[in-house]
């Protein structure tokens, strides 16, 4: 038997308690979430020094005309924004993205689902889909000029085509190995073929889908640009080949540097999605 001394008691009185003394501990904001502000600081610390550096060494080690500088960048940039330029090439980027994220991650899905039901079949189909995946897609990019054009359609598809192989892949790979005593014991319970289809293979492959569909999110983004870079008169490919040929270094950099917070951006759009999906499905 325990004492315990409580505050609610009367002076000099003694509450008799049974059973272990639990201690409830309270954390500090800080105390959570310490770590993830330390990285943080040590981000935007390491990001500001690179930029310092690089404005020092730029007309002094660094040829501004190859390598520009900070400050020329953003004032490219705060020209772009002021003029429309940049929201309206950036739009482009961005619909060229999420429909071929839509459209190849919904074809690879089916067809990882599809192809890998059958042992025989995806034996067959898959070392041309490995060979076709090693193929670039700047290689394919002349195809779909000649098939479908140089408008946003191509993008889409060269897009789409990364994605597809990306998500194809994963689910193919849960599909087989799913669990054969799960399908030998439902096959045992009298279940069909859809019950097997449904009930085991698609719960157990979900976490390879989830897999795919993240994976592929950047690559959607380099399928548009490639597209963009080979053949476009819009898009933030095209502003990066147009400030190129114009040897605007400057409109090169804040391309590439809006290229790069517009991935960053959609990978911590989808990560966040994931997360919650995940939290709703426990």
């Amino acid at each position: 038997m325990t004492e315990i001394i409580r505050d609610s008691a009367p002076a000099g009185e003694k509450v008799l308690s049974s059973g272990p003394v639990r201690e409830t501990r309270t954390t500090t904001w800080w105390q959570r979430n310490n770590r993830v502000v330390l990285v943080w600081v040590l981000r935007v610390a390491f990001f500001v020094a690179f930029l310092g550096i690089w404005q020092l060494l730029s007309g002094r080690v660094l040829n501004s005309l190859y390598f520009s500088d900070p400050l020329s960048v953003l004032g490219q940039l705060r020209e772009w924004i002021s003029n429309g330029t940049l929201f309206g090439h950036t739009w482009i980027t961005i619909q060229e993205v999420f429909l071929g994220y839509l459209l190849g991650s919904f074809a690879g899905a089916v067809a990882g689902y599809v192809l890998a039901a059958s042992r025989l079949v995806f034996d067959v189909v898959e070392p041309f889909m490995m060979a076709l995946y090693a193929i670039p897609n700047v290689a394919l990019a002349p195809l779909f000029i000649v098939w479908i054009g140089i408008g946003m359609d191509m993008k889409i598809f060269l897009a789409a085509l990364t994605v597809f192989f990306l998500v194809f892949l994963n689910v193919a790979a849960a599909v087989r190995n799913v669990d054969e005593g799960l399908i030998d014991a439902v096959r045992l319970m009298g279940g069909s073929k859809k019950d097997i289809a449904l009930k085991v293979v698609l719960p157990s492959s979900m976490g390879g889908l989830m897999t795919g569909l993240q994976a592929a999110i950047p690559f959607a983004l380099i399928g548009a640009v490639i597209g963009e870079l080979v053949a476009s008169n819009q898009g933030l490919g095209y502003l990066v080949n147009d400030s190129a040929a114009q040897f605007n270094t400057a409109g090169v950099f804040g391309a590439v540097a809006v290229l790069a917070v517009l991935a960053l951006v959609l990978k911590y759009v989808v990560g966040v999605s994931f997360e919650r999906l995940n939290r709703w499905d426990n």
